[in-house]
């Protein structure tokens, strides 16, 4: 008896041998023209939300910062305001080489500009006093109006040729008030700035109350 092929028994027919190749293509995802273009459609519409979201952002806190600008603005405009319309105390001291008689406003030099020292009242004036360290000597003042001071006095001193402004209770940090020699707070003719300058208060970045 014949032996039948192995193929004929199993009902399998034979061929040649399957290549590596072929298996590794067969795990292999062949991506469509149209798949492709879908994707990246995709990805640009996320990158573009993602931009408008940014801006928008951006858009945001600008506005914010803006606005916070803005109100310290005005709440400078109100104390300075307030300030013209109170009287502070003044310390004085006597003017050297000259009669012992005469007395100018004390001040102090920082910054390149000599500042006129003023104080809401006794208490004020007493602090900067002990942080002087001279709370036990006395200290002569006089009880001047806010709009006086700016509009007369920080003219005539700065009239020795040294931008001149004004320190409110200079020993109570924040609480405090600096009022800079700029176009809008002193005379025009005294400040640093004028009308073709950086523009008066509108140069400052609010930030001027301490």
């Amino acid at each position: 008896m014949v032996d039948e092929p192995e193929a004929a028994v199993s009902g399998v027919a034979s061929g040649p041998p399957r290549s590596r190749l072929a298996d590794i293509a067969d795990q292999t995802v062949i991506r469509t023209a149209r798949e492709t273009v879908v994707e990246v459609a995709v990805e640009v519409a996320v990158e573009v939300v993602s931009e408008e979201e940014t801006e928008v952002e951006t858009e945001v806190e600008a506005e914010v910062e803006a606005a916070q600008v803005r109100a310290r603005r005005r709440r400078f405009l109100d104390q300075l305001g307030e300030f013209r319309r109170s009287q502070v105390l003044v310390p004085m001291g006597a003017l050297p080489g000259v009669d012992p008689v005469a007395e100018a406003p004390l001040t102090v030099d920082l910054g390149g500009v000599r500042w006129i020292l003023a104080f809401t009242g006794e208490a004020a004036l007493a602090r900067y006093a002990a942080a002087r360290g001279e709370a036990e000597r006395e200290w002569r003042y006089r009880g001047v109006w806010g709009a006086a001071l700016l509009d007369a006095a920080v003219p005539t001193v700065a009239g020795s040729g040294v931008p001149c402004g004004v320190l409110v209770d200079a020993a109570d940090g924040e609480r405090g008030l600096v009022l800079p020699p700029v176009v809008g707070v002193v005379p025009e003719d005294v400040a640093v700035d004028g009308p073709d300058g950086p523009g008066g208060l509108d140069g400052l970045d609010g930030e001027v109350g301490r």
